[in-house]
C-alpha cells in the first residue's frame, strides 16, 4: 500500500533565540512594533509537510509517495528523499522560482515566529491525483491554495481515503470551503488552535466535525491528543520525551505516525498513541528529518 503525501518541500532556515518573546514584545505597542532578535545558532534544514511527514512514514516501514513541487534550487531534497529510497515520482521541478522556504525562530519555551516563502509551492497543482491500485491513502497538508483544494477533489473522486491536515493553511479558507473539505475528507487533523480556528470559521464543534468524518483528532502537545468519533471524545496521553530540543516538525512526524497506523488498518486511538511516541522521539533532536526510528523500541 502506497500513500500520496501532499504538501510542501522546504527548505528550514532554523534559528534559536536564547531568551522569551514575551519579555521583548509590548502588548501595548503592537501597532507600532519594531523588534530584533539575537539568534546565536543558525542551521539549515530539509523541511516541509510532505518532506517531514514522508520521512516519519517511511522511517516506520510506510510507502510515501509525496506529490510536491521544487524550484531550480531543489536538485538536494530530490536527492535526498531518493537516498532515504522515498520516491519522487511526483516531485516536480518549476522554473524560474525557489523551493518553499521556512525562516524559523524559535525562543526557550519553545514559542515560534516563522515566516515563509511559497516559492514553487505556489505551482504545486500543476500535479494531478489519479487512481491506481497501489494507492490506497492520501493526505491534503498545507500546500498552495489550489492544490489543496483541487487535490481533495481529486481525491474524492478517484475513491482514496485521505486525511485533511489544514495546519497553517488552515486561514486561507473561509467556513463554506473548510467545511467542503471536511465533507470530502475521511479523517481531520488539527492542534488544539487550529482546532478551535476550523469550530469557528465552519460553526461545527469537534463533536458536530468528528460526526461528518470517520475520526478527528486534535492534538495538545505535552497534553497528548483528543480522539474523536462519532461525537465521543476519547484522550489519549503524551509520551514523555527524554529532552525537549526542537519543536520543528513534531506536528509531521506525528502524522506520518497516524498514516503508518491507517495503513495497518488499526483503529484511530492506536494511530494517535504511535504518533505521541513519534513526537516525543523528534521533540529530542534538532530539525525535523534528523531523528532516527527503531521499529522494535516502538513496538512494531
Amino acid at each position: 500500500m502506497a500513500t500520496v503525501i501532499c504538501g510542501s518541500l522546504a527548505f528550514d532556515t532554523i534559528m534559536t533565540f536564547e531568551g522569551r518573546f514575551a519579555d521583548q514584545i509590548l502588548p501595548d505597542q503592537l501597532h507600532i512594533l519594531n523588534v530584533s532578535f539575537l539568534v546565536p545558532s543558525l542551521r539549515r534544514d530539509f523541511g516541509g509537510c510532505a518532506g517531514n511527514v514522508a520521512y516519519s512514514l517511511n522511517a516506520l516501514g510506510g510507502r510515501a509517495l509525496p506529490m510536491a513541487t521544487v524550484g531550480v534550487d531543489g536538485a538536494d531534497y530530490i536527492e535526498r528523499l531518493r537516498s532515504l529510497g522515498i520516491s519522487t515520482e511526483f516531485v516536480r521541478e518549476v522554473a524560474d522560482t525557489y523551493t518553499a522556504q521556512a525562516m524559523i525562530m524559535t525562543d526557550r519555551d519553545n514559542n515560534q515566529i516563522t515566516a515563509f516563502h511559497p516559492g514553487a509551492m505556489q505551482q504545486a497543482h500543476i500535479t494531478k491525483i489519479q487512481p491506481r491500485d497501489d494507492i490506497r491513502l492520501g493526505i491534503v497538508a498545507p500546500d498552495g491554495r489550489d492544490a489543496m483544494l483541487s487535490h481533495a477533489e481529486q481525491f474524492k473522486a478517484a475513491g482514496i481515503p485521505f486525511v485533511f491536515d489544514p495546519g497553517q493553511g488552515l486561514p486561507m479558507f473561509n467556513g463554506d470551503e473548510l467545511g467542503h473539505f471536511i465533507e470530502q475528507a475521511d479523517w481531520v487533523t488539527v492542534n488544539d488552535y487550529e482546532g478551535r480556528m476550523l469550530s469557528e470559521r465552519t460553526g461545527w464543534d469537534s463533536a458536530e466535525i468528528s460526526r461528518r468524518v470517520r475520526g478527528l483528532v486534535v492534538t495538545l502537545g505535552a497534553e497528548g491528543c483528543e480522539v474523536w468519533e462519532g461525537g465521543q471524545m476519547t484522550r489519549v496521553q503524551a509520551v514523555k520525551p527524554k529532552a525537549v530540543v526542537d519543536p520543528t516538525g513534531c506536528g509531521d512526524a506525528w502524522r506520518g505516525a497516524l498514516l503508518y497506523g491507517l495503513e495497518q488498518g488499526w483503529p484511530l486511538e492506536r494511530c494517535a498513541a504511535l504518533g505521541n511516541k513519534l513526537g516525543a522521539l523528534k521533540i529530542a533532536q534538532r530539525g525535523p528529518q534528523n531523528y532516527e526510528v527503531n521499529r522494535a523500541d516502538l513496538g512494531l
